[in-house]
């Protein structure tokens, strides 16, 4: 159990450090500041879970030793110059070469440090970011030697997809009028993308009673439930649970058109109302966009 408990706040920890690096980094800011970052970030997505004195260790790491990170970046991908990988890609390579070569090996083993590199990558980054931090950690693994390489894993097999645990989510494309015009409520990440509210289905809900929940939990609005329009499903790792398949339903909802309020939780930042013809603009997720694109078809034939 205990174990367990220190996984998930490990993750946890790693997690918001890389929300930190994303914000300073995008943003431009002094180093100076990354820490007061880093701490704003801790008091409001943490829950009090977080292991601080990790946090504090890796970003002081990375800060002290940017220089030398940033150089074996560009020699470990010598056809992507710094400032052309993705604010996310390069943060989750500072971050886990800082792990793989300033670590202590016995707390963090090569293996671990590039394992979670490549998880952040594929929660937060794009399509083939997973591939990308793979193959440069990849790379610098191979050439300080491969330690650790003959430890026996103590971590369970990887399942088969099949016999992954799964869990269930709906969520919506929210949309409202205002005079002659449609508006969408999306939601914003820490990590630059619009997206869509979305949130687990209690047991023995059904999908539109727990598209209701969700969104009013989220948002703040009262949605209606109208057609599913699409589902997702992707692979997640739990600290505890391993690797687990969600599966994600999506509706389209009408609401009212009034201010939202976000429940900033689980890396949202904000919430904001769109006019339809606006939409196509935005930065989403790749697997998001075909759903919003679906929506907004359905609705051009409502104006």
């Amino acid at each position: 159990m205990f174990r367990h408990l220190y996984m998930a706040n490990r993750h946890l920890s790693r997690s918001i450090v890389l929300q930190a690096l994303f914000e300073w980094d995008f943003r431009n800011r002094p180093d100076k500041e990354l820490p007061s970052i880093l701490k704003r970030n801790n008091d409001e997505f943490s829950s009090g879970m977080s292991d601080e004195p990790f946090m504090k260790a890796l970003i002081e790491t990375i800060l002290g030793k940017k220089e030398d990170l940033n150089t074996i970046i560009v020699k470990a991908a010598p056809d992507w110059p710094l400032d052309k990988i993705a604010c996310v890609d390069r943060n989750v390579l500072r971050m886990g070469l800082a792990e793989l070569l300033f670590a202590d090996r016995l707390e963090v083993p090569a293996k671990v440090a590039i394992n979670e590199a490549i998880e952040l990558a594929k929660s937060y980054g794009g399509e083939n970011s997973g591939r990308f931090v793979n193959g440069v950690l990849g790379a610098v693994y191979k050439e300080i030697g491969e330690p650790g390489k003959d430890e026996v894993s103590t971590k369970k097999k990887d399942i088969p997809y099949e016999e992954m645990p799964q869990e269930r989510l709906c969520g919506a494309v929210v949309y409202g009028k205002h005079h002659d015009d449609i508006f969408l409520a999306l939601v914003h990440d820490i990590f630059g993308h619009w997206t869509l509210s979305k949130g687990h289905i209690e047991e023995g809900e059904d999908l539109p009673t727990g598209v209701v929940r969700v969104i009013k939990n989220e948002m703040g609005l009262q949605v209606l439930p109208e057609e599913k329009i699409g589902e997702n499903e992707y692979v997640a790792s739990n600290p505890e649970k391993g690797k687990l398949r969600k599966q994600v339903v999506y509706f389209l909802a009408s609401a009212p058109y009034v201010p939202l309020q976000l429940k900033k939780t689980g890396g949202l930042d904000e919430a904001k109302w769109f006019k339809l013809s606006d939409i196509l603009d935005l930065n989403f997720y790749d697997d998001i966009l075909p759903l919003i694109t679906k929506a907004v078809s359905l609705l051009s034939t409502k104006q």
